[in-house]
Protein backbone atom coordinates (compact mmCIF):
# COMPACT_ATOMS: atom_id res chain seq x y z
CA UNK A 1 0.00 0.00 0.00
CA UNK A 2 0.82 3.75 -0.20
CA UNK A 3 0.14 6.73 0.82
CA UNK A 4 0.62 9.67 -0.89
CA UNK A 5 1.96 13.10 -0.26
CA UNK A 6 2.00 16.03 -3.11
CA UNK A 7 3.67 19.78 -2.36
CA UNK A 8 3.07 23.14 -3.57
CA UNK A 9 4.69 25.83 -2.46
CA UNK A 10 2.07 28.39 -1.95
CA UNK A 11 -1.49 28.61 -0.74
CA UNK A 12 -2.56 30.08 -3.92
CA UNK A 13 -0.86 27.40 -6.23
CA UNK A 14 -2.72 25.08 -3.64
CA UNK A 15 -5.85 26.60 -4.39
CA UNK A 16 -5.34 26.97 -8.24
CA UNK A 17 -4.23 23.29 -8.40
CA UNK A 18 -1.52 24.22 -10.39
CA UNK A 19 1.09 21.50 -9.47
CA UNK A 20 -1.03 19.44 -7.74
CA UNK A 21 -2.97 17.57 -10.48
CA UNK A 22 0.51 16.76 -12.11
CA UNK A 23 1.99 15.10 -9.14
CA UNK A 24 -1.14 13.17 -8.76
CA UNK A 25 -1.16 11.67 -12.11
CA UNK A 26 2.11 10.60 -11.34
CA UNK A 27 1.49 9.25 -8.17
CA UNK A 28 -1.61 7.20 -9.17
CA UNK A 29 0.17 6.09 -12.77
CA UNK A 30 2.41 5.03 -10.52
CA UNK A 31 1.05 2.96 -8.07
CA UNK A 32 -1.19 1.63 -10.79
CA UNK A 33 1.53 -0.02 -12.89
CA UNK A 34 3.17 -1.46 -9.25
CA UNK A 35 -0.58 -3.23 -8.87
CA UNK A 36 -0.42 -1.29 -5.42
CA UNK A 37 -3.11 1.09 -3.77
CA UNK A 38 -3.33 4.16 -2.43
CA UNK A 39 -4.80 4.42 0.56
CA UNK A 40 -5.10 8.38 0.72
CA UNK A 41 -2.81 11.66 -0.39
CA UNK A 42 -1.68 14.61 1.75
CA UNK A 43 -1.48 18.07 0.37
CA UNK A 44 1.09 20.80 1.44
CA UNK A 45 1.54 23.84 0.33
CA UNK A 46 4.80 24.51 2.41
CA UNK A 47 8.36 25.96 0.85
CA UNK A 48 10.85 23.44 0.58
CA UNK A 49 13.02 25.08 3.21
CA UNK A 50 10.83 24.53 5.87
CA UNK A 51 10.82 21.39 8.05
CA UNK A 52 7.44 22.62 10.15
CA UNK A 53 5.31 20.32 7.64
CA UNK A 54 2.09 19.17 9.35
CA UNK A 55 0.37 17.59 6.53
CA UNK A 56 3.86 15.14 5.52
CA UNK A 57 3.90 14.70 9.24
CA UNK A 58 0.23 12.92 8.77
CA UNK A 59 1.56 11.19 6.45
CA UNK A 60 4.87 9.43 7.72
CA UNK A 61 2.73 8.57 11.17
CA UNK A 62 -0.43 6.94 8.55
CA UNK A 63 2.48 5.35 6.86
CA UNK A 64 3.80 3.80 10.38
CA UNK A 65 0.25 2.68 11.27
CA UNK A 66 -0.86 0.95 8.21
CA UNK A 67 2.76 -0.04 7.15
CA UNK A 68 2.73 1.59 4.04
CA UNK A 69 5.11 3.38 1.80
CA UNK A 70 4.86 7.07 1.04
CA UNK A 71 4.52 7.77 -2.23
CA UNK A 72 5.82 10.98 -4.14
CA UNK A 73 6.13 12.57 -7.58
CA UNK A 74 9.04 14.30 -7.14
CA UNK A 75 12.24 13.95 -4.61
CA UNK A 76 12.38 17.94 -4.23
CA UNK A 77 8.56 17.70 -3.71
CA UNK A 78 9.91 16.32 -0.64
CA UNK A 79 12.34 18.87 0.68
CA UNK A 80 14.83 20.78 -1.32
CA UNK A 81 17.02 20.59 1.96
CA UNK A 82 19.66 17.79 2.41
CA UNK A 83 19.27 17.49 6.41
CA UNK A 84 15.77 17.00 6.35
CA UNK A 85 15.84 14.20 3.59
CA UNK A 86 18.13 12.36 5.92
CA UNK A 87 16.91 12.54 8.90
CA UNK A 88 13.82 11.45 7.10
CA UNK A 89 15.43 8.77 5.93
CA UNK A 90 16.95 7.55 9.57
CA UNK A 91 13.12 7.13 10.74
CA UNK A 92 12.83 4.11 9.07
CA UNK A 93 9.70 5.64 6.82
CA UNK A 94 10.41 3.62 3.31
CA UNK A 95 9.90 6.11 0.47
CA UNK A 96 9.34 6.21 -3.17
CA UNK A 97 9.76 9.09 -6.04
CA UNK A 98 8.28 8.24 -9.04
CA UNK A 99 11.02 10.26 -10.93
CA UNK A 100 14.00 8.35 -9.02
CA UNK A 101 11.90 4.51 -7.88
CA UNK A 102 15.21 2.74 -7.82
CA UNK A 103 17.29 5.58 -6.19
CA UNK A 104 19.52 3.97 -3.21
CA UNK A 105 20.24 5.77 -0.01
CA UNK A 106 23.41 7.31 -1.79
CA UNK A 107 21.56 8.51 -4.86
CA UNK A 108 19.05 10.01 -2.95
CA UNK A 109 21.32 12.45 -1.31
CA UNK A 110 22.76 13.07 -3.97
CA UNK A 111 19.59 14.07 -6.09
CA UNK A 112 18.42 15.92 -2.44
CA UNK A 113 22.24 17.74 -3.11
CA UNK A 114 21.19 19.04 -5.99
CA UNK A 115 17.42 20.05 -5.17
CA UNK A 116 18.97 21.84 -2.81
CA UNK A 117 21.78 23.73 -4.91
CA UNK A 118 19.27 24.38 -7.28
CA UNK A 119 16.63 26.22 -4.82
CA UNK A 120 19.61 27.85 -3.97
CA UNK A 121 20.34 29.21 -7.02
CA UNK A 122 16.78 30.27 -7.86
CA UNK A 123 16.94 32.38 -4.60
CA UNK A 124 19.95 34.17 -6.16
CA UNK A 125 18.31 34.65 -9.37
CA UNK A 126 15.34 36.08 -8.01
CA UNK A 127 17.20 38.89 -5.97
CA UNK A 128 19.91 39.44 -8.60
CA UNK A 129 16.85 40.04 -10.90
CA UNK A 130 15.13 42.21 -7.97
CA UNK A 131 18.74 44.43 -7.76
CA UNK A 132 18.24 44.62 -11.34
CA UNK A 133 15.16 46.06 -11.45
CA UNK A 134 15.94 48.63 -8.74
CA UNK A 135 18.85 49.81 -10.18
CA UNK A 136 16.81 50.16 -13.32
CA UNK A 137 14.67 52.91 -11.27
CA UNK A 138 12.02 50.40 -11.45
CA UNK A 139 9.61 49.98 -8.57
CA UNK A 140 9.40 47.01 -7.02
CA UNK A 141 5.83 46.97 -5.84
CA UNK A 142 4.77 48.44 -9.14
CA UNK A 143 7.20 45.76 -10.97
CA UNK A 144 5.13 42.89 -9.03
CA UNK A 145 1.89 44.31 -9.37
CA UNK A 146 2.84 44.65 -13.80
CA UNK A 147 3.55 41.22 -13.13
CA UNK A 148 0.26 40.28 -11.73
CA UNK A 149 -1.69 42.01 -14.44
CA UNK A 150 -0.66 40.37 -17.35
CA UNK A 151 -1.01 37.01 -15.29
CA UNK A 152 -4.40 38.11 -14.91
CA UNK A 153 -5.14 38.98 -18.49
CA UNK A 154 -3.58 35.67 -19.29
CA UNK A 155 -6.24 34.14 -17.25
CA UNK A 156 -8.67 36.25 -18.50
CA UNK A 157 -8.01 35.61 -22.09
CA UNK A 158 -7.91 31.21 -21.50
CA UNK A 159 -11.39 31.74 -19.48
CA UNK A 160 -13.33 33.23 -22.62
CA UNK A 161 -11.83 30.71 -24.71
CA UNK A 162 -13.69 28.20 -22.72
CA UNK A 163 -16.80 30.23 -21.71
CA UNK A 164 -18.94 28.15 -24.32
CA UNK A 165 -18.15 24.79 -23.20
CA UNK A 166 -19.00 26.48 -19.44
CA UNK A 167 -22.38 27.70 -20.77
CA UNK A 168 -22.82 24.40 -22.73
CA UNK A 169 -22.29 22.33 -19.48
CA UNK A 170 -24.64 24.76 -17.45
CA UNK A 171 -27.06 24.30 -20.62
CA UNK A 172 -26.65 20.70 -19.92
CA UNK A 173 -28.16 20.56 -16.73
CA UNK A 174 -24.86 20.94 -14.68
CA UNK A 175 -25.20 22.36 -11.13
CA UNK A 176 -22.96 21.18 -8.84
CA UNK A 177 -18.80 21.94 -9.52
CA UNK A 178 -18.32 18.01 -9.73
CA UNK A 179 -20.91 17.53 -12.79
CA UNK A 180 -19.22 20.70 -14.16
CA UNK A 181 -15.69 18.95 -14.02
CA UNK A 182 -17.09 15.57 -15.16
CA UNK A 183 -18.54 17.30 -18.17
CA UNK A 184 -15.85 19.38 -19.62
CA UNK A 185 -13.56 16.47 -19.26
CA UNK A 186 -16.02 14.66 -21.43
CA UNK A 187 -16.23 17.08 -23.51
CA UNK A 188 -12.64 17.10 -23.91
CA UNK A 189 -12.00 21.09 -23.00
CA UNK A 190 -8.53 22.30 -22.43
CA UNK A 191 -8.09 23.48 -18.49
CA UNK A 192 -5.70 26.08 -17.56
CA UNK A 193 -2.58 23.95 -17.15
CA UNK A 194 -2.96 21.09 -19.21
CA UNK A 195 -4.58 18.62 -16.29
CA UNK A 196 -7.82 17.59 -15.68
CA UNK A 197 -11.30 19.20 -14.36
CA UNK A 198 -11.81 19.16 -10.85
CA UNK A 199 -13.91 21.42 -8.41
CA UNK A 200 -11.06 23.70 -7.85
CA UNK A 201 -10.57 24.59 -11.15
CA UNK A 202 -14.32 24.74 -12.18
CA UNK A 203 -15.00 26.81 -9.37
CA UNK A 204 -12.01 29.73 -10.09
CA UNK A 205 -13.17 29.31 -14.10
CA UNK A 206 -16.61 30.02 -13.04
CA UNK A 207 -16.06 32.93 -10.76
CA UNK A 208 -13.90 34.41 -13.28
CA UNK A 209 -16.34 33.96 -15.97
CA UNK A 210 -19.25 35.34 -13.73
CA UNK A 211 -21.35 32.10 -14.25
Amino acid sequence: MFIGYIRVSTDRQAQSGLGLEAQRIAIEQYAARQGREIIEIYVEAETGKLKDRPQLNAALAHCRRARATLLIAKLDRLARNVAFVSALMETGTEFVAVDAPFANRLMIHVLSAVAEWEREQISERTKAALAAAKARGVKLGTYGAVLGARKREEADRFAETVRPAFIAARDAGCVSLREYAAHLSAAGTPTPNGGRWHASNVSLLLKRLGL
